[in-house]
């Protein structure tokens, strides 16, 4: 959720210093995206390599789902497997021996401490070699934790004050989003909206620049490509109608799904049980993977299928339980990773779910439309960005604009749901609690 807005804004810069702030905003963007640049790499030959699919290539046109498909059942549980091992052990070497953990949240704040330079890389490259093993969390947490270390290192280097390091360290990990996603402009909002919580000049400026300076810096291996190609998708009036309907039903479960992951988060150990838990949990995953190649992952392959309406029903409904219960189940055990693609793919399922549905009684509307709206306000309620959120589906799919009006009024939906929830059960519990 976003910080207190600040006064950032009210910022007082001399003349002289502009030439370091611009330096440090430069810079700071083009490490994020050589940082990101080169994590996205390492995930897709790890991807590469432990599935046996385009081993000539680091980064191919051949998706993972199409490459977990192919494997055999029994090398996919082996991948997974190994993924329990690494992350069992790593987590665990890392809490054991390792400094405290920051979070970039923590690291904003006013008062906030500053990120430990070589637990936060380890952590970070956990994540993306977990997340490429088959790991059911997202990626996109480690390219902002690394293009927030760089900043804040490049920041004190500089000798920039607390206020101005802090707008750094939010824009470089914003920009880590923007470079391994190819988001500048999401990138952007999520510093404004999601870290520091206020739109003021002295953070727009930087967050646009460095986002986009990272953006372009990862074209250099990535390429100016979007994560998913979607298809022309019309606007009807069956569209519009479901999507002010089911806009509270998306907040509805993007409020469970929120509990279940704060819970999970907040019970998953940290000692030696750390490995048995991990290593039993991805073992479990692997066995439904031999079955449900679309599980492995942090869930792209799903979400592509969604938006290209190749799913039934009954198989989104099927995946939709599988994928909620995986994601917890390995917050459980002490894996980490992002929600960003999970929390999308799950509202993509839902909607798929909830469009058929729709379908049978008024019909005549593309399912990848329902899933690609569902996907932004289940996204919009469980991360609490509606702007960065629709963003970030518009840079994402290259959607319509059309498709911007019930995608708007999904989202409105959602969040007034998912906060009412909120403010429900804090009204709720006991002042003991």
């Amino acid at each position: 959720m976003a910080t207190e807005p600040s006064s950032l804004g009210s910022l007082h810069i001399p003349y002289r210093r502009f030439p370091v702030l611009a330096a440090v905003v430069v810079l700071t963007g083009v490490g994020a995206g050589l940082g990101g640049m080169l994590l996205a790499l390492l995930l897709h030959a790890i991807q590469h390599l432990a599935y046996g699919y385009s081993l000539s290539h680091a980064a191919s046109g051949e998706s993972f789902l199409s490459g977990v498909s192919a494997a055999t059942p029994e090398r996919r549980l082996a991948a997974l497997v190994i993924c329990g091992l690494v992350a069992g052990l790593g987590w665990w070497a890392l809490y054991r021996f390792g400094r405290p953990l920051v979070s970039i949240k923590q690291a904003v704040k006013p008062d906030g401490f500053r990120m430990p330079v070589t637990s936060t890389v380890v952590h970070a490259l956990l994540q993306i070699v977990t997340v490429a093993l088959g790991s059911p969390l997202g990626r996109e947490v480690a390219p902002r934790e690394i293009g927030a270390v760089w900043s804040d290192w490049l920041a004190r280097r500089a000798g920039l004050n607390a206020a101005e390091r802090r707008i750094m360290v939010a824009c470089g990990a914003g920009a880590g989003l923007a470079a391994v996603y190819n988001v500048p402009l999401g990138g952007a909002l999520f510093v404004l909206e999601v870290l520091l919580g206020t739109f003021e000049w002295s953070a727009l400026v930087p967050a646009v620049v460095t986002s986009v300076i990272a953006a372009v810096t990862a074209w250099l291996a990535l390429g100016n490509d979007h994560q998913y190609e979607v298809g022309q998708l019309a606007l009807s009036e069956p569209l519009v109608v479901w999507s002010a309907i089911c806009g509270p039903l998306f907040g509805v479960a993007a409020w469970g799904f929120t509990r279940l992951t704060e819970e999970a988060r907040a019970r998953a150990p940290k000692d030696r049980r750390l490995p048995m838990y991990s290593l039993l949990n991805f073992a479990a995953i692997g066995v439904l993977v031999m079955v449900f190649p679309q599980l492995a992952g942090n869930g792209k392959g799903a979400a592509t299928l969604s938006f290209d309406s190749d799913l039934t029903i009954g198989l989104a409904t099927t995946l939709l339980v599988l994928k909620v219960a995986i994601e917890v189940s390995t917050l459980r055990a002490g894996a980490e990773g992002g929600l960003l693609t999970p929390g999308l793919t799950n509202g993509a399922l839902i909607a798929v779910v909830l469009g058929g549905i729709w379908n049978m009684l008024w019909p005549g509307t593309s399912p990848g439309a329902y899933a690609i709206i569902g996907a932004a306000a289940f996204l919009a309620a469980s991360m609490q960005m509606p702007l960065t959120a629709l963003v970030l589906m518009v840079e994402f799919t290259r959607v319509n604009h059309d498709l911007l009006i019930p995608i708007l009024l999904c989202i409105a939906g959602s969040i007034s749901t998912f906060k009412w929830m909120v403010q429900r059960r804090f009204m709720q519990v006991p002042e003991s609690e």
